[in-house]
């Protein structure tokens, strides 16, 4: 099946097995710039579209939000994998394609027959790619390598949570799933870095991540302040454990966010605030000296600026040292910044006649290439004229 997909990743093909967040949040950024990302979901689909939510006017509960958003520019063939014909055509599909992504427990692949070494004996060229809570024995065999894993235990385990949170012995968990989500972002670097090696060898490979190991990565700043001053970072509530003024601060209306690295900011704000005390008092000149007495620089900054409101220290700061006001759901969809770059796109719905949906765009520009049209995500096997096409001639699947 020829494709024509535009975007600087046409003519990539890849087999999706993932479901829920961090692998089709892998491949949503691959699909987005062009890259033929095919679905193979069980009869059941993928689990997330279950999850909602649901518009009034899709009372068969198709479309759930967070399916649409994950699996925009996609394909969808259903095939159960405990089949041997369904194996069989996979086996098929993958002898044609570039990159297999999974995020299935270790293991589950390779007791079908459809694991790496499996799939690379009739493709040396295939980047397998998998995503675990903990790992694949490949790599490192982890003790928790047959637990189960989702965002929450990965923010647990990894650190996150102890650095997040109101205060010390308070852990939290973040609101978006970065467990899932920067797995995913870190995977579809891995895949590009190893299809360009393919592409120079003709020598695939496996790729693992693991989401602890993602997690460990993102909170690179416990690893440092443990080795260098044996100190545990705990939760800094909306502070900074090394800088200040530097986190959210109250206005008279909402919240701000200032972060004073530069000592010339320090002296751009405190001459804003009208604080000459502030800015020539030597304890303060230096990052180090604020650091020393976060508490009162904080407190002073809070002081000010919960006397103003968020458009007043908009005008005030903006533009003039590292600040910007704390932007909910409608504060963002009105937003100049985000209507400049296009960073909520539409999504035009497969029936005539009924509205479509707005996600978050993709924030990866290039200007060498034409940018992928948005498309609706596929409904559960909506392509599995592929297999068709494939039965009818195997060599030109494509």
């Amino acid at each position: 099946m020829a494709d024509s997909r535009k975007g600087i990743l046409a003519g990539l093909r890849i087999l999706d097995f993932s479901r829920m967040l961090s692998g089709p949040y892998c491949t949503m950024m691959l699909a987005d710039h062009g890259a033929e990302v095919i679905k193979i979901e069980s009869p059941e689909g993928d689990t997330s579209r279950s999850n909602g939510p649901y518009r009034a006017d899709d009372p068969a509960k198709e479309w759930a939000g967070y399916f649409v958003s994950l699996n925009r520019n996609k394909k969808s063939i259903v095939l159960d994998l405990k089949s041997d014909a369904a194996k069989a055509q996979i086996r098929a599909l993958a002898r044609d394609s570039h990159v297999v992504v999974e995020n299935f427990r270790p293991g589950v692949m390779d007791r079908l027959g459809l694991g790496y070494e499996s799939l690379a004996r009739e493709n040396p060229a295939l980047v397998y790619a998998a995503i675990s809570g903990f790992g694949d024995p490949r790599s490192g065999e982890s003790p928790y390598v047959n637990w189960p894993s989702y965002d929450v235990v990965a923010q647990a385990m990894g650190g996150l949570m102890s650095m997040t949170g109101t205060g010390p012995g308070q852990p939290m968990k973040t609101g978006p799933g970065i467990g899932d989500i920067f797995t995913g972002m870190m995977m579809a670097f891995a895949i590009l870095a190893a299809v360009r090696h393919a592409e120079r060898t003709g020598r695939g490979q496996f790729v693992d991540i693991a989401m602890y190991d993602a997690m460990l990565s993102l909170c690179e700043r416990l690893v440092y302040l443990y080795d260098m001053e044996g100190r545990i970072a705990e939760p800094a509530g909306n502070g900074h454990p090394l800088l200040a003024p530097f986190g959210i601060f109250p206005a008279a209306d909402g919240w701000v966010s200032i972060g004073v690295v530069d000592d010339a900011f320090w002296r751009e704000l405190a001459g804003i605030m009208q604080r000459q005390d502030l800015r020539d008092d030597p304890r303060l000149a230096s990052k180090t000296g604020r650091r020393a007495h976060a508490e009162e620089v904080n407190a002073a900054v809070s002081d000010w600026t919960r006397r103003h409101s968020k458009a007043q220290l908009t005008q005030l700061l903006g533009g003039r040292l590292p600040f910007g006001p704390v932007n909910d759901a409608a504060d963002i969809f009105s937003d100049q910044h985000v209507r400049a770059r296009c960073m909520i796109a539409d999504i035009a719905h497969p029936d005539p006649g009924k509205p479509g949906w707005r996600v978050a765009a993709n924030p990866v520009h290039f200007t060498g290439v034409t940018a992928v049209d948005m498309t609706a995500p596929p409904r559960l096997g909506e392509n599995n004229d592929i297999l068709d096409q494939l039965a009818k001639n195997p060599t030109t699947a494509r």
